[in-house]
């Protein structure tokens, strides 16, 4: 990937998880996805204020250990779309590029991960 081009900002609404749906695809059962999915969200919020303060700080280490947390997690649950805007901030995160435009892409993620019922 060349540095400066990264992929557009993803609008994602996550407010109708078919959880029978979600199940099959990461192989757990049904009854087990709202607690997982809350346990994500949960512990997402904690992640999210650590890499605002980062970005804020411009902690291009931080930014990318943050966004590598999320992105995981994210990942593990398919949340595809977070999974990929985090994985963009890490990346640049990793390779100093103070022209990625880090707090546009954490309101993105922050705005998909509130659209998530538990």
């Amino acid at each position: 990937m060349k540095e400066g081009i990264y992929m557009p900002i993803l609008t994602v609404d996550y407010a109708n998880i078919n959880y029978e749906e979600m199940s099959k695809e990461i192989g757990v059962k049904p009854k087990h996805m709202p607690m997982l999915i809350g346990s994500f969200v949960e512990e997402s919020a904690p992640a999210i204020e650590a890499l605002s303060e980062a970005i804020v700080a411009n902690d291009f280490t931080s930014i990318a250990s943050h966004a590598h947390s999320i992105k995981g997690s994210a990942g593990n649950l398919h949340f595809n779309e977070i999974y990929e805007m985090t994985k963009e901030m890490e990346l640049a995160a990793k390779s100093a590029d103070a022209s990625f435009q880090y707090d546009d892409y954490l309101q993105a993620v922050k705005q998909a991960i509130s659209t998530i019922a538990i």
